[in-house]
């Protein structure tokens, strides 16, 4: 057997694979194995996110918003997106927005949020709903509270 502190270290990337064992490989004779094979990071992170049990899909942005017109919806800045569709925001009234997502993709009782103003002065209690499988909704209690904010939504599988 090597010895793994004989190789150098180095630096991943979506491509650079892993070795492992995948276990209980059904084969021609009806028996199972446990084999030894190469995954590549990316399949993995994938696995991390959307592949098992517990796993969950993710859209993840920095929220700035500015003004009190309905055209002062916030702007995302987009730092991950997994959930297969584009969301698009709208001001519905003084510090409440509507995030809507097309396919129904925010599963009821399965899709948290997570946000924050970020770095704006003001403080405000932010809530959200999910109140459809196509939209979420977040009530800042004002306008121009989110600089820069932080927002996760994740759907559970």
């Amino acid at each position: 057997m090597a010895d793994l502190t004989s190789y150098p270290a180095g630096t991943a990337a979506q491509d650079t694979l892993l070795i492992g064992t995948q276990v209980n490989v059904p084969q021609a004779d009806g028996t199972k194995r446990n084999l030894t094979r190469n995954f590549s990071i990316s399949n993995v992170a994938s696995l991390i996110n959307t592949g098992f049990d517990g796993g969950y899909k993710v859209y993840t942005a920095l929220l700035t918003q500015a003004g009190n017109t309905a055209a002062d919806i916030p702007i995302a800045t987009i730092m991950q997106n997994t959930l297969g569709g584009t969301i698009a925001w709208t001001r519905t009234g003084a510090g409440a927005y509507t995030a809507t997502i097309s396919d129904a993709l925010f599963t009821l009782n399965k899709t948290m949020v997570f946000i924050n103003g970020g770095s704006a002065t003001a403080t405000a209690n932010i809530e959200w709903a999910s109140p459809t499988t196509t939209t979420i909704t977040i009530d800042t209690t004002a306008d121009s509270v989110l600089t820069g904010g932080s927002l996760e939504i994740r759907v559970y599988a």
